[in-house]
């Protein structure tokens, strides 16, 4: 069920270059959380107490904000395969974190299939003539590391007791959205949204953002971190079948080995030596 969130956030590059309007990455991520986050707090009518407000708070600029402004900055500035493999790099950021923070020692094996996988995401979406613009490198870089920061803490963290996966992500895509909003104001008036665009901020805040985040959350709550951060790479993986399958983006051999390489990474990185030895040797 986690597996879903990476496979929706993959739908973000076609979207964002086909669908929404032009240079405007931070409106675009206020109306994908803000609005979501807004709607859950209504619903669900519940807030959070005492530490747990300055944690929300924190979790939100991680996981929602500043990952989402950095995600859609990257997604604006570079080539989708470029923006890609730089969050490929998050399992490897993630292993680091939940060291330093949860005690957790990566294994080797995991390590390994850390860098297998982002070797098969670049074999599978750059090309010769991708651009390398800093400001967008910057940005993909940081949205991986962000997000890396918001999985560790979101494990140490945990949920407060009795309180749902929807109200616990309502508070993190409203204090995310909120968070952006001055940033946003800076890009200047709101553009006129034709048909395509309203259906495309829909798509990313409904099914991209609140069901992918609330499903994302509880695996988080019930994997291991280093084991769930992998499932990311399903969303270059799913970029590269949109662009084959909706852009008429050709495969090479190279990219199509690419693919098998990263989501072999995947299912790597959920098993341990002894379970893959078990399943080979059936």
């Amino acid at each position: 069920m986690a597996a879903v969130a990476p496979i929706s956030w993959g739908t973000t590059y076609l979207v964002t270059t086909e669908f929404l309007p032009p240079d405007r990455p931070l409106l675009s991520a206020v109306l994908r959380t803000l609005p979501a986050g807004l709607a859950v707090l209504a619903l669900t009518r519940t807030l959070p107490r005492g530490g747990w407000w300055w944690r929300a708070a924190v979790l939100g600029a991680l996981n929602i904000g500043a990952f989402n402004a950095l995600l859609f900055v990257a997604a604006y500035r570079l080539p989708g395969g470029v923006a890609a493999t730089l969050t490929a790099t998050q399992p490897l950021l993630v292993a680091g974190l939940a060291l330093a923070l949860l005690g957790e020692r990566p294994t080797g094996w995991r390590l390994g299939w850390g860098v297998a996988g982002v070797a098969g995401v670049a074999l599978m979406v750059l090309r010769a003539e991708a651009g390398f613009d800093v400001l967008g490198i910057v940005a993909g870089g940081a949205a991986a590391a962000s997000m890396a920061a918001g999985i560790v803490l979101t494990k140490r963290w945990g949920k407060p007791d009795g309180v749902g996966l929807l109200p616990f992500t309502g508070w993190q895509l409203a204090a995310g959205g909120l968070l952006l909003v001055p940033f946003a104001a800076v890009e200047g008036p709101l553009p006129v949204f034709d048909a395509a665009a309203v259906g495309g901020y829909l798509w990313l805040a409904v099914v991209g953002t609140l069901a992918a985040y609330v499903l994302w959350f509880q695996g988080v709550g019930r994997l291991p971190v280093t084991a769930v951060s992998f499932l990311v790479l399903l969303s270059p993986v799913v970029a590269t079948v949109l662009g084959w399958a909706v852009l008429d983006q050709p495969l090479t051999t190279l990219q199509t080995a690419g693919f098998v390489l990263a989501m072999l990474s995947i299912l790597g990185a959920q098993l341990t030596p002894q379970t893959a030895r078990a399943l080979l040797s059936r």
